[in-house]
């Protein structure tokens, strides 16, 4: 028997939460299943995405930097989504890559980077 990985739960770190929820459901669709000052969980579909508060100090950095990649089957409505979210442009679609996929990324408010890839 083998272990399935079912999903991916990634927590960001966040200079402010109440203001990353607002980006994340306005520019990703996500929607917000609990929140506190300094902690959020967030969900669309299968995915959850947790935000946490740092204060960005030498004893509590913020680090920011983190890449996540949301594996997904059929990238072109999302992307389509997103455009009109106008969470990315027209040109950020990079089809047939050299490592076999479709995908985009873009940066949230704390310089994490979300990718939405498509395995061909």
């Amino acid at each position: 028997m083998r272990t399935r990985l079912l999903e991916v739960a990634p927590v960001l770190p966040s200079q402010n939460i109440e203001r990353d929820i607002a980006w994340f459901e306005k520019h990703i669709g996500f929607k917000t299943l609990y929140s506190d000052k300094m902690y959020a969980l967030l969900q669309r579909e299968n995915i959850n995405m947790h935000l946490q508060w740092h204060a960005d100090t030498k004893d509590d950095p913020l680090l920011g930097g983190s890449v996540i990649r949301i594996m997904v089957d059929d990238i072109k409505p999302i992307f389509e989504e997103f455009v009109e979210r106008k969470t990315v442009t027209p040109e950020k679609l990079n089809l047939k890559t050299a490592w076999n996929t479709n995908e985009f990324g873009f940066y949230d408010l704390n310089n994490n980077v979300v990718f939405f890839v498509e395995r061909l």
